[in-house]
């Protein structure tokens, strides 16, 4: 009765969905739409996809929903060409992280046709377009111009998006069952990608602690992917609410408690030290230091529960986490010695898919694959590796120097919210494939591409002020 009921929502939700997005960007040639899309239907992925198998059994049927962002981004591509005024008088003004973003994405197209690694073509194709789904939205966000009320629509679902996950959150815990449990979750994942459920819920290792409790996803793929959302839910709600009014500041400080409860609630350790690590990011360079002072007695007060009031079973997990003789922390530190291995015998990479936990990696073949650093150095060398370092630190770096230097508050949010997740993301890149959590990773690149839009234009002021700031 559940999985007939959520498939029928399923299904007005993605109709509704998709008719207003095909005719924002056919009948209006409002392509900068398809970031709504994706912010209303990225989230919701995975449990879209198992309630439609759960319901039909139909791998086709799946894969219809599977690839429809696909075919709306291709749409807003065509979109964005046709509704081009003067396309053939188009600027291109390239900055640094255009050219870092093109030499690694171009390596990557070179690596596709490369005789390198035992990975299929098929599987070699399907990673580069995963891949290649970063440029995609960092292109468009380069391309991109929206009023101040406009971006206050897009960042407001962003809003909405974290307080849902939170109130299912909240009603898993009540319930005591992790909402994948209706959506038909393990059967998909056994059916379509051949894992067989594990753990004591009937899910995947994910959704649990290692003392069996549970680790909740909301709508989300797994607690991971929610836990890395929630950073930035927290860095939008936050920079809403410095720059409003604190009348109409309420909704936005519950946004960065509902964030925050999604953190506890996912139980994801790499989360919580990217969390105090953004806060510190951020208190820092954008010169918060009540914020500063904040974090300092949340972490304080962590270490004091931690020592005098936590039980047993945490207290030790904690300990074993720092020490990596937690099970799951020396799996990390495994999978990082094997990558490295492969990239000290290979330097100039092993092949596409041939490192990481995407589905077109085969399990016989995978080397590595719990850090997104060295996935991309095993499978594109060092240089590969080295490009995508330099495209996140020079995206975080101009996204900041736009923040510090354009009077346009909106695009001043948009540039804060690029920087702080960026970089509480590094932690959860250290330890996990994170750029397959798409909401989160295409969101976010797509602001590092507006950025840098901006930048372009700020850029004779930018430099103006490198120059009178340096020492004479």
């Amino acid at each position: 009765m559940i999985g007939t009921i959520l498939f029928l929502l399923v299904l007005l939700y993605v109709l509704l969905l998709v008719v207003i997005t095909v005719r924002k960007i056919v009948f209006q040639g409002k392509w900068e739409f398809i970031i709504v899309f994706m912010i209303l239907y990225l989230p919701f992925y995975i449990s879209i996809l198992s309630i439609v198998y759960q319901a039909t059994g139909s791998e086709i049927v799946v894969g219809l929903f599977q690839y429809l962002k696909e075919l709306l981004l291709l749409l807003a591509f065509l979109g964005f060409f046709l509704y081009q005024r003067d396309f053939w008088h188009y600027p291109f003004r390239l900055n640094t992280v255009d050219v870092v973003l093109l030499a690694f994405f171009g390596l990557a197209t070179l690596y596709l046709f490369l005789p390198l690694g035992e990975a299929l073509f098929l599987n070699k194709l399907l990673y580069l377009k995963n891949t290649l789904l970063i440029g995609a939205f960092y292109f468009l966000g380069r391309n991109t111009r929206l009023a101040g009320e406009q971006l206050d629509r897009v960042f407001g679902w962003v809003m909405l998006i974290a307080v849902g996950a939170f109130a299912l959150n909240c009603l898993e815990k009540v319930m005591g069952v992790h909402f994948q449990q209706w959506t038909g979750y393990a059967l998909f994942n056994f059916a379509v990608n051949g894992i067989e459920p594990s753990g004591n819920y009937g899910l995947s290792w994910t959704f649990e602690t290692q003392t069996t409790g549970m680790r909740l996803a909301s709508f989300f793929s797994d607690p991971l992917e929610m836990a890395s959302s929630s950073l930035l839910a927290f860095a939008t709600g936050l920079i809403w609410f410095l720059t409003k009014k604190r009348e109409e500041s309420g909704f936005y400080l519950f946004v960065m408690l509902a964030a925050v409860g999604s953190l506890f609630f996912s139980a994801s350790r790499a989360a919580f030290g990217a969390f105090f690590a953004m806060l510190f990011f951020i208190a820092l360079v954008f010169r918060l230091y009540r914020l500063l002072l904040m974090g300092v007695f949340l972490l304080f007060g962590f270490v004091v529960y931690v020592v005098y009031f936590a039980s047993e079973d945490f207290y030790y997990f904690v300990y074993d986490t720092l020490t990596f003789q937690n099970a799951s922390s020396l799996g990390h530190a495994v999978e990082w010695f094997l990558a490295l291995d492969a990239m000290v015998a290979n330097p100039e990479g092993i092949g596409l898919a041939m490192s990481g936990n995407t589905g077109s990696v085969e399990d016989d073949v995978r080397v590595g694959g719990e850090n997104q650093f060295l996935i991309y150095g095993v499978q594109l060398g060092v240089l590969g590796m080295l490009l995508y370092i330099g495209a996140l630190a020079l995206g975080i770096v101009k996204s900041l120097q736009v923040f510090r230097h354009t009077e346009n508050v909106s695009d001043a949010r948009v540039a804060f919210v690029a920087a702080s997740t960026k970089f509480g993301l590094l932690l959860p890149l250290f330890t996990a494939n994170a750029e397959l959590y798409a909401y989160v990773s295409l969101v976010s690149w797509w602001a590092i591409g507006y950025s840098l839009s901006v930048y372009n234009r700020l850029l004779p002021s930018v430099k103006r002020s490198s120059y009178l700031s340096a020492p004479s």
